[in-house]
Formats: structure tokens, C-alpha cells, sequence
């Protein structure tokens, strides 16, 4: 028996992770106190499992696993570049493109480690695993549209470069950005009220906008630099989903 046929397929993870999401769900439940963040922290962790297990099951080479760190360093030096400007930062665009130039698994990997990496300069906490799965889905939702042909994996025309930074800097401000405002609202609120979690998202409004305009401003100016260079290592070594 080879040593894939050991392991589980994705279909039984994905479904011990439903399976313990409700469990942390049912257990949290009974407690008191803000266990709540517990199992919103929990319930994150789990829906990334996957996502690390497909990468791994591919048996990335070890020069996809440099391109993968270059473009982690090249997306946490983007966002600590900006670190005089609070709120503007342009790593999701990183992401996004690193997700177009390799594939879904391998730019879902960019964001979640870039998240966790520069949250050694901009602090680590319990909103951690939020920021690693929302800056994960930039890379994944990104490179399954290039994975389908939505958006080309280099050579941007100016009408496709415009789209692109359009839909990357919609995506920050109305996917990425309330995923993280959503930690807010289990961090931050000792009881929900309607009242209570639309405050919280609408405080967040211009942070989003203003992550949304870094992210549209990056892809139109770089995107195509970046991308040509992506472009060049995947013919060279075929690192791609």
C-alpha cells in the first residue's frame, strides 16, 4: 500500500472537520464566559486544514517551496513597507498574484504564511488565524479564477489589468476585509445584538476601502512586473496547481 493510499482523502477531512467544528460548537455552547473566541478561533483553524493538506499531498519540489517563500518575504515586505501608513497595505495584491502565477493551493499558502509571518512585526493575537484565512482566500479565490481561465496568468492587457485591480480591490473590501471585521465581533462584544455587530462592520467600512484601494493601486502598477517574473519560473520548472 503506497503511502498516499494511507493517508485520507480530502472528502473524509473535510468531513472530520464539519464533524469537529460541530462538536467545538456544542462544547462551547455549555461553558460560560467568552468561550465563544475560543470557538470562533477553533472553527477558523479548522477550515484551513484542508487547504494545508492539499498543498502537502502534491509533494511541492523543493525550488516550488523557494518560489513560495520569495513571494511570502515579497508579500510581508509590501505590507511592513507601508507601516508609516496605517490601514494601507498592499499584501493582498501579493497574494492575489502569487495565487494567479501558481495556482490556488500554493497562493492560499502565500497568504496564510505572510499573515503569520508579518504578524511578528504588527503584533500576534487571537485575530491571527482570521488573518491567515483571509488573506489565504485572496490567493485561493484568485488563483482558481486563473486556474479557469477568468484571469490570465501573465501579459495583462490594460482593460485586464483594470478588471483584475477592480475585482482584487472589491474582494478586499467586500470578502477579506468583513472576515476580519467578523473577529471583531467575537473579540471585541461581550454580548450580540443586530445593533452591536453592524456597528462593528461599519467601523470597518473604511479600513476595508482603504486595504481595497492599496490592493487596486498594486495589482494596476505591478501586477504585470510581477507576474511576467512568475511567468518565467513556471515555464523554467513547471511550478504550477
Amino acid at each position: 500500500m503506497s503511502e498516499l493510499s494511507k493517508k485520507p482523502s480530502l472528502g473524509l477531512v473535510w468531513v472530520l472537520v464539519i464533524l469537529a467544528a460541530a462538536v467545538t460548537v456544542a462544547v462551547g455552547g455549555t461553558l460560560r464566559g467568552k468561550s465563544y473566541i475560543v470557538v470562533s478561533i477553533l472553527l477558523v483553524i479548522y477550515a484551513m486544514v484542508p487547504f494545508f493538506i492539499s498543498f502537502e499531498r502534491r509533494k511541492p519540489q523543493a525550488r516550488e517551496l523557494v518560489a513560495v517563500a520569495v513571494m511570502v518575504a515579497l508579500a510581508v515586505a509590501a505590507r511592513a513597507a507601508f507601516i508609516w501608513l496605517p490601514n494601507f497595505k498592499p499584501m493582498a495584491a501579493i497574494v492575489m498574484v502569487a495565487g494567479v502565477g501558481f495556482g490556488p493551493s500554493a497562493g492560499f499558502m502565500v497568504g496564510a504564511l505572510a499573515a503569520l509571518a508579518s504578524g511578528f512585526i504588527f503584533g500576534i493575537g487571537p485575530w491571527m488565524p482570521w488573518q491567515m484565512l483571509s488573506f489565504g482566500l485572496c490567493g485561493l479565490v484568485f488563483g482558481a479564477l486563473a486556474k479557469r481561465g477568468a484571469i490570465p496568468r501573465e501579459g495583462w492587457s490594460w482593460k485586464q489589468k483594470l478588471a483584475v485591480s477592480l475585482g482584487g480591490g472589491l474582494f478586499v473590501l467586500l470578502v477579506a476585509g468583513p472576515l476580519l471585521d467578523t473577529s471583531s465581533v467575537f473579540l471585541l462584544l461581550s454580548t450580540f445584538t443586530p445593533e452591536g455587530v453592524a456597528a462593528l462592520y461599519l467601523a470597518g467600512v473604511p479600513v476595508n476601502a482603504l486595504q481595497g484601494i492599496a490592493t487596486f493601486a498594486t495589482l494596476f502598477l505591478v501586477g504585470n512586473p510581477i507576474l511576467d517574473r512568475l511567468g518565467r519560473l513556471r515555464q523554467k520548472y513547471g511550478l504550477m496547481d
